[in-house]
């Protein structure tokens, strides 16, 4: 493809796989000076450029400069997915198999004998076709990706469309979009790594507010064992905003409200981060250490307090619960995901 640039959207070659397949990026922007970056490699957003107060612009989630470090990192110990779209299935599926339709169905294992995040290959690392970009107010891309029956032992052809806007209010909308030509499960989640101090810094003086009352119990292979732990007198207990936690990896169930589910704030730019969702849950990892091994944009250091993740989405193996909400996609159904990350100074 070869460049195309005008006053909203920019799109360029960005490098090739070890198979020569050609990755893409796209870049469009808003009337404020919003930014966004996004690859096809995972539809993954590489930047995402917030207005300061003062006129300066602060890319608040982590990523990568260049075509192999994406695909190095996720040969790294722990894979980090910066800003890249999960699926088929976002986090883990206990033993890697769940039941449907009466038949047992064996998945690829990538996570001490679980599926995790689709399986060895999942959507991130996967190429993506921009669709259509679309100008003026409101600008977006939308892409998509064809996943074929079988692929990691997932039943059905699965298409999906996925669009990414700004809105002129410096919203991020996230749209997912999915058919399938037989019963399947579904679960697809966005893993951007956000840092409002930006994303060579660190999160521990952000405060974070979630509207749950209770999470996912898990065990020690952090599988939901399907119980619920209530979050009164828990430690998770964000429900009164407070500095961001150093170590998380957890499922919140939301509460359902109107307004807001989750809420980042940084005290030094002055800047909020409102997440809105349909989804019913929202994990909350904070991460991003490459172990100094693959350096992040900007010749960054990244720890393991460089971003904090809100991935929302169902419940991790919901397919093995029959208490938690239905994941399950039928033939003649669509799926449809909205996630919205709307920024205030």
């Amino acid at each position: 493809m070869n460049s195309f640039i005008n006053k909203y959207s920019t799109i360029k070659f960005f490098g090739n796989l070890p198979d020569d397949g050609v990755i893409n990026s796209c870049e469009i922007y808003n009337k404020n000076g919003m930014q966004m970056k996004i690859i096809t490699y995972g539809a993954t957003i590489t930047s995402l450029k917030i207005p300061l107060e003062n006129g300066s612009l602060i890319d608040v989630v982590l990523g990568f400069d260049t075509m192999e470090a994406y695909i190095n990192s996720f040969h790294l110990n722990s894979a980090p997915y910066f800003g890249s779209t999960v699926g088929r299935y976002a986090g883990r599926i206990n033993n890697s198999v769940f039941s449907l339709n009466g038949k047992f169905i064996d998945l690829n294992s990538n996570n001490n004998g679980h599926s995790l995040h689709g399986g060895n290959i999942g959507f991130s690392q996967k190429i993506w076709q921009i669709k259509n970009v679309s100008e003026g107010e409101n600008p977006s891309v939308t892409l998509s990706y064809f996943s074929p029956d079988g692929e990691e032992n997932f039943p059905g052809d699965l298409s999906i469309d996925l669009t990414y806007t700004l809105s002129e209010e410096n919203e991020l909308i996230i749209e997912y979009v999915a058919s399938t030509s037989e019963d399947t499960i579904i679960n697809l989640t966005h893993h951007s790594y956000f840092n409002l101090d930006g994303h060579n810094s660190t999160i521990l003086e952000q405060e974070l507010l979630v509207h749950s009352n209770k999470i996912l119990e898990t065990n020690e292979h952090n599988i939901p064992t399907g119980q619920f732990l209530n979050l009164q007198d828990n430690s998770f207990d964000f429900n009164k905003a407070k500095i961001c936690p150093e170590k998380i990896d957890t499922t919140f169930v939301l509460k359902e409200v109107e307004e807001y589910s989750v809420s980042l704030y940084s005290s030094k730019n002055n800047l909020k981060m409102l997440v809105y969702t349909n989804q019913p849950a929202v994990h909350i990892y904070v991460g991003g250490n490459c172990n100094n091994e693959i350096k992040g944009k900007e010749n960054s250091d990244y720890h393991n307090l460089s971003g904090i993740c809100f991935e929302t989405q169902n419940f991790p193996d919901a397919p093995n619960h029959d208490n938690f909400p239905s994941s399950i996609l039928r033939k003649e159904e669509m799926y449809h995901h909205k996630t919205m990350y709307k920024f205030q100074n």
